[in-house]
């Protein structure tokens, strides 16, 4: 599938927006972030595709199946607590190494299967903001503050592989996640730090 340029650019467009969306209402916990995430990964499947970033491409379904798996378990849990936010909390250490060791794993292995088998512009990178990426939805979905970290790590790496690849209007999106998930671990600390004092 070939989408012409002008279709691709509004594509991305829309996806980048849709984009900001979500994290907003990712920020202030809210559970309905899950819709405009959908939406917005949904149209980089073809995106990142059609860049011949296959491992972003593919990650984008990874990330449909993540954010109703994640809207399913933060809607249960709203259900239990007062108003529509959730409850955020921190990983203990020995959790952070295993995550960091099988993150790592993943995406050095995935890099490595990329460039073998396929024609990917930048297999590696591709890779490491994919194996990331996969971490912090999985943390995300079970309310973990390490979460924010890892996003902060991925949108750093995914701004330089898009302005790489003429992504600019994502490479934008990025760069505004980045000043969001500072806001948002600022946001979610604090709020794990009133929890503890209650």
């Amino acid at each position: 599938m070939t989408l012409s340029p002008d279709t691709l650019w509004a594509l991305e467009w829309v996806a980048a927006a849709l984009g900001v969306v979500n994290i907003a209402l990712l920020i202030f916990r809210s559970q309905w972030n899950f819709a405009f995430a959908i939406g917005s990964v949904a149209l980089y499947v073809f995106i990142f595709f059609e860049k011949r970033l296959y491992a972003e491409s593919g990650l984008q379904v990874f990330f449909i199946l993540a954010n109703v798996w994640g809207w399913m378990m933060w809607h249960r849990v709203a259900q239990d607590h007062a108003g529509s936010q959730v409850p955020v909390r921190w990983l203990d250490w020995t959790s952070r190494l295993v995550w960091l060791m099988g993150t790592a794993a993943i995406s050095l292995n995935l890099g490595w299967v990329m460039q073998r088998y396929t024609n990917a512009a930048m297999p590696f990178a591709d890779s490491a903001i994919a194996g990331a990426s996969v971490a912090a939805q999985i943390l995300l979905g079970y309310r973990r503050i390490e979460n924010w970290v890892i996003w902060i790590a991925v949108d750093v790496a995914a701004v330089l592989l898009y302005i790489n690849r003429g992504l600019y209007p994502t490479a934008g999106l990025y760069g505004g996640m980045l000043v969001m998930s500072l806001f948002g671990l600022k946001e979610w600390v604090e709020v794990g730090q009133r929890a503890r004092r209650a």
